[in-house]
């Protein structure tokens, strides 16, 4: 009896864990909302830019400790401090969840997020991402230039190779814009691998779906490669190198947690050069 009753008030636990959790996020995103939209136009772009990129920092940083101190969730975050005085990176992860961009801007002051273009427009995230420059991903053309104006301020970007949290082990199919932004600005890819031993907020998981607790999160550096002369060969080079070091760091991420992947498909590029 003890033992069960102990079961309930656990799970109770875990389900106040995440609901306030993420109640918590929404109203930080919300409360900021309205001051973004009127600094937006008052700020000059680089004052603008500053304030949105540690505000956003900060926040993240606030719904993550809150999330480790209910020790129902821990994030090892620390391999990422060594990046923040490094010079323009395009800063490459896999994308295991939702909170994988959560967990990346939290340790760095100055990093542009290449964001879906209808997030731009979101109510929790649109006027925040709008003050911090964040860039959309449409049309190409466009993010490669404006991705390559941010790196002249010295800035980071965050760009998920996958373009979309993944679904196929080990990786999704990589996109070919990472490739794009590399060559076009001449500025090195520094991949990020984020591990964990849980499929919550994966593709496919419902918001308020309970996953079993507590949960882990790990990231490590990997490989800095080199900005690509043939966008096709480093592109090549990427997908092969996520898929051996995921591979081998598969005893902390499940394989449960994912579908296995019947077939690798080879990168997308798009209208990369020769």
């Amino acid at each position: 009896m003890m033992r069960a009753a102990l079961r309930v008030l656990l799970n109770g636990y875990d389900y106040l864990v995440l609901y306030l959790g993420l109640a918590w996020l929404g109203i930080m995103c919300l409360a900021w909302t309205p001051i973004a939209l009127i600094m937006y136009p008052l700020l000059s772009e680089r004052r603008g830019r500053a304030l949105g990129r540690y505000v956003i920092m900060a926040a993240f940083r606030v719904y993550l400790a809150s999330l480790s101190v209910s020790r129902r969730c821990s994030f090892d975050l620390k391999a990422l401090d060594v990046l923040r005085d490094e010079p323009p990176l395009i800063i490459a992860p896999n994308h295991p969840c939702m909170l994988d961009a959560v967990m990346v801007i939290s340790r760095l002051p100055n990093v542009a997020c290449v964001l879906k273009a209808n997030l731009m427009n979101n109510l929790f995230l649109g006027a925040g991402s709008r003050l911090a420059r964040y860039i959309r991903n449409e049309p190409v053309r466009r993010m490669v230039q404006l991705a390559t104006r941010d790196f002249a301020c010295g800035s980071h970007l965050l760009l998920f190779p996958e373009g979309t949290r993944t679904t196929l082990r080990p990786a999704n199919p990589l996109k070919g814009s990472i490739g794009l932004i590399a060559h076009h600005a001449q500025v090195p890819v520094q991949t990020i691998l984020i591990e964990t031993d849980s499929a919550y907020l994966s593709k496919g998981w419902p918001l308020f779906r309970k996953p079993p607790m507590p949960i882990h999160y790990r990231v490590r550096l990997g490989k800095r490669f080199d900005p690509p002369q043939h966008t096709r060969r480093f592109m090549a080079d990427l997908e092969q190198y996520f898929a051996h070091e995921l591979i081998q760091g598969s005893a902390f991420y499940p394989a449960h947690s994912l579908p296995k992947q019947a077939e690798r498909a080879p990168a997308t590029i798009s209208r990369a050069p020769p």
